[in-house]
C-alpha cells in the first residue's frame, strides 16, 4: 500500500469516505461525524498538504490528516510550547477493517512527526465514542483530559474533546510512502 498526500481532486472522495464512516458509527449507536464536514474546510487542509491518503491500487483504504496545527482551546499553553503533530480524521475504509491499517496509519504519524521533530503525536477523539478512546489507549496513547468548553470545526458544541497523546518514534509502518519529507517544526532544535 502507498501512502501520498491527498489532492484537491479528491475532496468529493473524503466526503464520501466520512459519510461512509458515519453510517457504520450510526450502525453501531454513535453520533460521531453525524453532521457534515464543509468541503471547504476539508480543501484548505488538502491544499495546506495535511491531508493523506492510504492507497491500494485505484483504491482508497484509509486516510489520516497530520498537522502541526493544534485545535484552538484544546491544549495549554505549556503542553503548546512541546513540539507536537495532531492526528485529525484517522478513517480506514470498512472493506478495509481488521487488519490494523488504522494502527498503522498511526504509526505512520508517528515515525512523520519524530521526523519532523515532535515530541509528541497528540489527537482529540470523540467524547462520547467510549470503544474509540479504548482504541487509542490500545494503540499507546496515554490519556490527557477531555475538554467540553467550546465549539466544533463543524459548528455546534464541541463533541471532540478526549485528548490523548504518545511519544513521536521512528517505526516500521510498511507502507511505501510516497509523501515529501516533513518540514521540521519550528520548536524542534
Amino acid at each position: 500500500m502507498i501512502i501520498t498526500p491527498a489532492e484537491s481532486h479528491d475532496v468529493e472522495k473524503l466526503l464520501a469516505f466520512r459519510e461512509e464512516a458515519a453510517a457504520w458509527l450510526r450502525g453501531i449507536g454513535s453520533d460521531q461525524w453525524s453532521r457534515p464536514y464543509p468541503a471547504d474546510k476539508l480543501l484548505a487542509t488538502i491544499e495546506a498538504g495535511t491531508v493523506f491518503m492510504l492507497r491500494d491500487g485505484h483504491t482508497t483504504a484509509g486516510t489520516i490528516t497530520l498537522t502541526p496545527d493544534a485545535e484552538e482551546g484544546l491544549w495549554t499553553d505549556a503542553e503548546l510550547a512541546e513540539p507536537a503533530m495532531f492526528v485529525n480524521k484517522l478513517t480506514v475504509a470498512r472493506e478495509y477493517a481488521g487488519q490494523n491499517l488504522g494502527g498503522r496509519l498511526l504509526d505512520w504519524a508517528g515515525d512523520r512527526a519524530h521526523r519532523a521533530g515532535a515530541r509528541w503525536v497528540r489527537l482529540d477523539a470523540w467524547t462520547a465514542n467510549t470503544a474509540l478512546q479504548r482504541y487509542y489507549l490500545a494503540q499507546g496513547f496515554s490519556y490527557i483530559r477531555t475538554v467540553s468548553e467550546g465549539a466544533a470545526v463543524n459548528g455546534g458544541p464541541r463533541v471532540s474533546g478526549w485528548l490523548a497523546q504518545r511519544a513521536a518514534r521512528s517505526a516500521d509502518h510498511r507502507f511505501t510512502d510516497r509523501t515529501p519529507a516533513p518540514a521540521r517544526l519550528p520548536l524542534a532544535a
